[in-house]
């Protein structure tokens, strides 16, 4: 069976590290080129990384890509001119870049998520069934946790769970979307989805979407052990993407969640 040629970009972050690890590791990738946002002199896995460029990208018939938002759509410019197939898992984008990167994917395969965990992507799902279920009486709030590191938050994760409540919903996520609070102990309901974000130590991650009536709280909740968990889901996705016509595809549509 011919390898997949394999493109990480942000090579030097944690994520990036873990892909190089775990694509080692895969008999059906070969890892042919990695980028980074600086010139790097130094090989790595026996590759020297280098910016993204075209020339970068050549070789490799998909780019996984763990960066962040501007650099994300750089990578897709380069992809889409050399028809490459992406799996984004960079998150904070902005409405305005999610959008464009709609445009991207009409173009080419793109599969975006905001974790590529398969409990994480159940725990989506089961969380717009729950909103649906439990409908306009119920004020919902999301948690989570990661480690000191990670600079965005909400993370995508908590993000896309709270799309899932505005899905079950009906409703428009940016019109119900809430307050973004930062390491508090306790935060408040809203008729909106409030956010609460803390940053510790070295948390590979903990979300947990909650819903309560004032009589009675239903919780939904993950919590992550090993990074590895998202690379290998990473690796998977690239592997589903490969035969797939342009489009925006989610974990969901892998799973064939319906």
């Amino acid at each position: 069976m011919k390898k997949i040629n394999l493109a990480i970009t942000g090579c030097l972050g944690r994520m990036g590290q873990q892909l190089i690890k775990s694509a080692n590791k895969n008999k059906t990738f070969k890892l042919v080129s990695l980028t980074e946002n600086k010139r790097i002199n130094k090989k790595i896995s026996g590759i020297k990384p280098e910016l993204n460029s075209m020339n970068a990208f050549k070789k490799a018939n998909i780019i996984i890509d763990f960066t962040v938002p501007k650099c994300t759509l750089e990578i897709l410019k380069f992809a889409t001119k050399q028809k490459k197939k992406v799996v984004i898992g960079t998150t904070g984008f902005t409405k305005k870049e999610e959008n464009i990167i709609k445009k991207f994917s009409t173009k080419i395969p793109i599969l975006k998520a905001g974790n590529m965990s398969l409990g994480i992507n159940l725990l989506m799902y089961l969380t717009e069934i729950t909103s649906k279920t439990l409908g306009d009486k119920f004020l919902t709030k999301v948690y989570e946790v990661h480690h000191k590191h990670k600079k965005d938050y909400p993370s995508g994760t908590a993000l896309m769970l709270g799309k899932g409540i505005a899905i079950g919903k009906n409703k428009d996520f940016y019109k119900i979307l809430g307050k973004k609070y930062l390491n508090k102990k306790f935060f408040p309901y809203g008729k909106k989805i409030n956010f609460n974000s803390i940053r510790k130590g070295e948390v590979v991650g903990e979300h947990e979407v909650i819903f309560s009536s004032g009589k009675e709280i239903v919780r939904l909740n993950h919590e992550s052990f090993d990074r590895a968990l998202y690379s290998e889901g990473a690796l998977t996705a690239a592997r589903w993407l490969l035969n797939k016509k342009p489009g925006l595809y989610s974990m969901r549509d892998l799973l064939n969640f319906k």
